[in-house]
């Protein structure tokens, strides 16, 4: 089992920049495909960006496409989303999320454990 605690969030303006953290427990995170997921208010979770257990093979979403950038690192335990050129849609609680088995997914229902999330406000 694994638990993540996502940090990093906060209020931004429209233009900013922010990265938020993902610290993971446990010695197996290395073989857990990873993701980032957002819930704005009044809408469903939806996929951001996904990242394989090297951290060689990631996938974005179109919306973030260009702007946002997952990665891992596995020395430490930790996913990254940096995110440049926020919007006030990107405005969300964001999620970050962890699969055991199958590999990467941009499928909220395939991943297997969940942090709490870490609100991003954007202004416009």
């Amino acid at each position: 089992q694994v638990q993540l605690v996502e940090s990093g969030g906060g209020l931004v303006q429209a233009g900013g920049s922010l990265r938020l953290s993902c610290a993971a427990s446990g010695r197996t995170f290395t073989t857990y495909a990873l993701g980032w997921f957002r819930q704005a208010p009044g809408k469903e979770r939806e996929f951001v960006a996904s990242i394989g257990l090297g951290g060689g093979v990631t996938y974005s979403s179109d919306s973030v496409k260009g702007r946002f950038t997952i990665s891992r690192d596995n020395a430490k335990n930790t996913l990254y989303l940096q995110m440049y050129s926020l919007k006030p849609e990107d405005t969300a609680v964001y999620y970050c999320a962890a699969r055991r088995t199958g590999g990467i997914s941009w499928r909220p229902e395939a991943m297997d454990y969940w942090g709490k999330g870490t609100l991003v406000t954007v202004s416009s």
